[in-house]
């Protein structure tokens, strides 16, 4: 069975971060793993409050699961601080991973802030160029380029941008913009879109999440980045079109809607 590593902070609400990507890497048939760089108090409508961990304990998470299990890809989502960054960039430039998936979480769905200011400048420099894709969404996008994204023309400008700061690969993610949420990969040699449709609910918690590890569960597994990109827009999209009325927020979407629909009818 291939592996996955996510690293990331936890939601106490089950729909985003270490909860949502171990979800998705099992409905990829993938094993998943976890290091756990905050816990956080939250539900559908709120994060109350974020407790870091200590750097000393994010290094030995990844250090024990690094020197016993072979990891096939490497999800990161929430870091939080300029320390967790650096402590993460530290921890896989020893292990050397190969494969690594960073999705730059910034700020929740309810609008707290994820990651701060220090941070950001430690991102570009120590995590990007370790990076085999980034997946920004508009916002995060405009943060690490300093531009606004508003145009078609903008989103080819913000992948090379980012590009140059060192990741293999960039996908823009448009789920911000007007219209579909088209998506466009840039890897150094020629953009490619991702078409997406815009499915009208208020279920979307943990989207982002979702999607970068669906992606991540796909180059675990061996297919190339394009196939891993187009089939993880697939399974959000019917994750999304799933989705199901939970708390009194931001449902989460249906990790499991391929296997479970029939018993998650009265959730429906």
């Amino acid at each position: 069975m291939k592996t996955a590593l996510t690293i990331a902070g936890s939601d106490s609400g089950g729909g985003a971060g270490i909860q949502a990507d171990l979800k998705t890497f099992s409905a990829h048939g993938v094993y998943g793993m976890s290091v756990i760089t905050a816990v956080t108090a939250q539900n559908t409508m709120e994060v109350r409050s974020v407790q870091p961990i200590d750097s000393a304990m994010i290094t030995d998470q990844i250090a024990a699961i690094f020197e016993d299990i072979h990891v096939d890809a490497v999800k990161i989502g929430m870091l939080g601080s300029k320390e967790t960054v650096e402590t993460v960039a530290n921890s896989l430039k020893l292990f050397k991973t190969a494969t690594v998936v960073l999705d730059p979480v910034m700020i929740s769905k309810s609008g707290h802030h994820l990651l701060d200011e220090g941070a950001i400048s430690s991102l570009r420099t120590d995590l990007l160029p370790l990076a085999t894709l980034v997946t920004p969404n508009i916002p995060e996008a405009e943060v690490l380029t300093g531009f606004s994204i508003r145009t078609k023309q903008d989103f080819y400008k913000a992948c090379t941008a980012i590009l140059e700061l060192g990741p293999q690969a960039v996908l823009l993610k448009g789920g911000h913009a007007a219209g579909n949420p088209n998506d466009l990969l840039y890897d150094g040699q020629e953009f490619t879109w991702f078409k997406g449709e815009r499915i009208h609910t208020k279920n979307t918690h943990g989207t982002g999440c979702t999607l970068s590890s669906a992606i991540t569960s796909n180059l675990a597994k061996g297919l190339p980045l394009g196939m891993s990109i187009e089939q993880a827009k697939v399974y959000i999209s019917e994750a999304i079109r799933n989705s199901f009325e939970l708390g009194k927020g931001h449902g989460p979407v249906h990790h499991f809607y391929q296997f479970h629909k029939e018993n998650w009818s009265d959730l429906t």
